[in-house]
């Protein structure tokens, strides 16, 4: 089975991620807003901007989990293919204060 890891555009600006096995019934289900109480049924219509596939769904839940705590700016860095920049939009660690 293959599994997607996507990335939607909602109309208030903001980035929805999710995993599905069926992309385009979950982008139909999204528009729909057919579940009332969802992230993006208040924020509609969205666009599909990004998405990948995995083969095993533990590794899919893995880079869902992963993407959602990034930073807009991350996000759109891959949306864009702007792979290069990923790694300065990584969290920066201060060091202690002595």
């Amino acid at each position: 089975m293959i599994y997607y890891v996507y990335i939607l555009h909602c109309s208030d600006n903001t980035y929805y991620t999710g995993i599905t096995n069926n992309l385009n019934k979950r982008i139909e289900e999204h528009q729909s807003g057919k579940n009332f109480n969802s992230y993006t049924s208040r924020r509609l219509p969205v666009q599909l901007m990004f998405y990948c596939t995995f083969t095993n769904v533990e590794v899919a839940i893995s880079k869902e989990k992963q993407i959602k705590k990034w930073s807009k700016a991350k996000k759109e860095a891959l949306i864009n293919n702007q792979f290069d920049k990923l790694p300065n939009f990584a969290r920066k660690k201060f060091p202690n204060k002595k």
